[in-house]
């Protein structure tokens, strides 16, 4: 229990569900300790830097995960290892994200338009 409550974020899940999550807190996190130059490419990151990004990045991964990539020693590989495996989920959830946009229902109204128009209408009529 005491592993859950220091970290700073949720852990990456075996599935990879959070990964886009876990990749921005990641990513902001490594940045805001001066370890963001870790994870990029040609970075010239003593080794003491190196491995506290990985011990940091390793500390938000669940147990299956940590077992999977318990060899890569390089921030950047382990990085990349990630990204390999579950960046593909932008391709699932930002289609349906803008889909759920599109159709944003509001209330008992099939749509925003249904609603807001005749109230942009009624307070053109009145305040112009």
């Amino acid at each position: 229990m005491s592993k859950i409550a220091n970290r700073d974020y949720a852990a990456l899940n075996l599935s990879g569900d959070n990964y886009l999550q876990w990749a921005l807190d990641t990513k902001i996190s490594l940045k805001s300790k001066g370890l963001g130059d870790t994870i990029i490419e040609d970075n010239n990151e003593n080794e003491k830097n190196r491995y506290r990004a990985i011990s940091f990045m390793r500390h938000h991964l669940i147990e299956g995960l940590k077992d999977q990539y318990m060899t890569i020693e390089n921030p950047l590989d382990f990085w990349n290892a990630l990204k390999h495996r579950y960046d593909h989920q932008k391709m699932v959830l930002l289609p349906k994200a803008r889909h759920d946009w599109m159709h944003l229902r509001f209330m008992d109204y099939k749509s925003a338009d249904e609603r807001f128009i005749p109230c942009n209408l009624y307070i053109r009529k009145h305040f112009d």
